[in-house]
């Protein structure tokens, strides 16, 4: 791993809301995310955990505080670069968010034409191999409606990858999930992002995952209690 963190945060406070109603949501949060690493961040329901997620994904404006995110300052960014930044991560969500009209592959593809250029032929062929890459090579042509939840998850897995993103954030992927395709899928993807150097953020309340993961941090009531040593 580089010295220099994929995500780094320093007093990150976060509010909700205006005037009387406005409530703070994260507490003076300090986070580093090293190159390669694969992190779990827990916590309640409510814990500030998907505003950490959404923050560092450039899905929302960063208010107080410093996020740097592969060397650049999120605070203050244009809609421009945050756009530009948020093309080289990847996403996994708990709903896997599939289009039910599109096969895997080209559920796939899409992940790879986010980037502004990407032929077809070269988003066809990257998504064909990172089906392969989750063991779905023989599930290109399904429709979502005919997969399991856990080829499901393994599509979105796939889609995520596919543009080979320095940083994965991963919002409860595996929630939705019985035991062995939960594993199978923290698996895959802290495999996968360790053979690519991909640094991986994964938000849950799962506890039967902890034991994969690099380092377990825990979120309360907008701050973080444990883990962060």
């Amino acid at each position: 791993m580089t010295s220099e963190p994929v995500v780094h945060m320093q007093g990150l406070n976060h509010w909700f809301g205006s005037d009387d109603a406005r409530k703070q949501a994260l507490f003076d949060i300090n986070l580093s995310l090293p190159r390669g690493s694969f992190t779990v961040l827990m916590g309640p329901s409510g814990s500030g955990k998907t505003t950490v997620l959404t923050l560092i994904g450039c899905l929302r404006a960063v208010q107080e505080g410093s996020v740097q995110l592969l060397g650049h300052e999120l605070n203050g960014a244009s809609p421009a670069q945050l756009t530009a930044l948020r093309q080289r991560l990847g996403f996994i969500f708990q709903a896997h968010n599939l289009h039910e009209s599109l096969t895997a592959l080209q559920n796939v593809m899409m992940g790879a034409q986010v980037r502004a250029g990407v032929p077809d032929a070269l988003a066809r062929r990257a998504a064909a191999r990172a089906l392969e890459l989750v063991g779905l090579s023989d599930r290109v042509e399904y429709l979502p409606a005919n997969l399991s939840g856990g080829q499901k998850q393994r599509v979105a897995v796939a889609r995520a990858l596919v543009g080979n993103p320095a940083l994965v954030l991963a919002d409860e992927p595996t929630a939705a999930l019985d035991k062995d395709s939960a594993a199978d899928v923290v698996d895959l993807l802290k495999r996968l992002g360790a053979e690519r150097d991909t640094t991986t953020l994964l938000v849950t309340h799962d506890n039967r995952i902890l034991d994969r993961a690099d380092r377990v941090l825990t979120l309360e009531d907008g701050r973080i209690v444990s883990g962060n040593d």
